[in-house]
């Protein structure tokens, strides 16, 4: 804050305002600064604060003073807003008095209680990289001989012009860098897609040319690269139709990954793996719960499980309910006694998962619990 000095509030020759916000109160580093809520206003050349009740108190930063500047969002709740901390460079030694002698900090912070931090950060940036205020006043001399007495000509525009067209050129320089880095991305993508195709279409005909080996090795090779045709709302409409569809990609899709984990995931491992190999046409979470709903009425290998806790995953139709429960028995009993995550570590599972398995042979009667500070264990039911 002893970066500020007074000002009457006026514009300066050759300076423009760019955009003002009310409701902006300002923060010496992390401390509230002894002002009221005010207006703040940018301009070309400086950033100015004028408290909202006494126009008289009014304080302004030069441009040039900024370092950097960065957003801060807002937190939960009303008492905290969303602000804008400037980074500033020392204080010079013939700065204008201000408000603050001296100040422990290096940067100041806005905090927008109406809001348009948005537009006002977009604006400062703007205004940071042209610096126009390093722009020169134009300006004027007069001639001193023969009929030219009198007339003037302007000093400096042709400088201006030149800086402009300059400044044009590395925009344009760095924007076509950028999209250059993007189009090799998308030509590598391109590639990929048409590699997925290929090996799609070859396990799809067979061409009698490859073996049974081949077509499993293509398929591993399929899942890891991502799904080739995903089911999107574009390709199958809307509602009940792309969520079927959609049921039949998953079903083909998770056959695999779940035989690998003993025949059962959550459904947020599932959707991890899903969008994973969509790529780029992400499901949403409400999509795929509502496809995943409709295993068992298409009659696929798969469905939808909600545990009594409210845990979701999706298990094989094959996977035996009491197998689960004789495994997590037997582990118990091998032990003396298990949690969660010791169980997990033992069958390579998720600590979710493994506590529902527990949970599900404590609701048999097979286990018991010891609910203490160290945490849930269990042990095998002797009672």
């Amino acid at each position: 804050m002893d970066r500020f000095a007074w000002t009457n509030g006026l514009l300066e020759m050759n300076e423009t305002l760019v955009i003002q916000q009310r409701g902006v109160k300002l923060y010496d580093g992390d401390d509230k600064a002894k002002l009221d809520v005010g207006v703040v206003l940018l301009t070309t050349h400086r950033l100015i604060w004028r408290d909202h009740k006494n126009h008289e108190c009014c304080i302004a930063l030069s441009l040039s003073q900024i370092i950097y500047f960065e957003e801060q969002a807002a937190g939960i709740g009303k008492r905290y807003v969303a602000k804008i901390v400037i980074h500033l460079y020392p204080v010079t030694a013939n700065k204008e008095p201000g408000p603050y002698q001296q100040s422990k900090f290096p940067y100041i912070k806005l905090s927008f209680k109406e809001h348009g931090q948005i537009e006002f950060f977009r604006r400062l940036t703007e205004e940071m990289t042209q610096k126009r205020w390093e722009t020169p006043v134009p300006q004027t001399i007069s001639t001193a001989t023969g009929s030219q007495t009198g007339k003037t000509r302007a000093v400096g525009i042709v400088g201006i012009e030149r800086k402009i067209e300059q400044k044009r050129k590395e925009t344009e320089q760095n924007i076509s860098e950028a999209f250059e880095d993007l189009s090799q991305l998308m030509v590598k993508a391109k590639e990929m897609v048409e590699l997925s195709r290929s090996i799609a279409n070859k396990i799809k005909d067979k061409h009698g040319d490859i073996t049974e080996d081949e077509t499993i090795r293509f398929k591993s090779y399929l899942l890891s690269m991502g799904i080739a045709n995903p089911v999107t709302r574009e390709t199958h409409g809307s509602g009940t139709n792309y969520h079927m569809q959609l049921a039949k990609q998953l079903g083909d899709m998770l056959l695999a990954p779940l035989e690998e984990r003993g025949g059962m995931m959550a459904l947020t491992e599932v959707y991890c793996l899903v969008n994973r190999a969509r790529g780029m046409e992400l499901l949403s979470p409400e999509d795929l719960v509502n496809a995943c709903k409709m295993f068992e009425s298409m009659q696929l290998p798969l469905r939808l499980r909600v545990f009594d806790s409210g845990v979701m995953v999706v298990q094989l139709q094959s996977h035996s309910e009491e197998e689960m429960i004789a495994s997590a028995l037997d582990n118990v009993t091998d032990k003396g006694s298990l949690t969660s995550e010791e169980f997990a570590k033992l069958l390579g599972l998720s600590v979710l998962l493994s506590k529902e398995r527990l949970l599900l042979a404590e609701k048999m009667g097979h286990l018991c619990r010891d609910d203490s500070v160290e945490g849930l264990r269990f042990y095998p039911n002797l009672f």
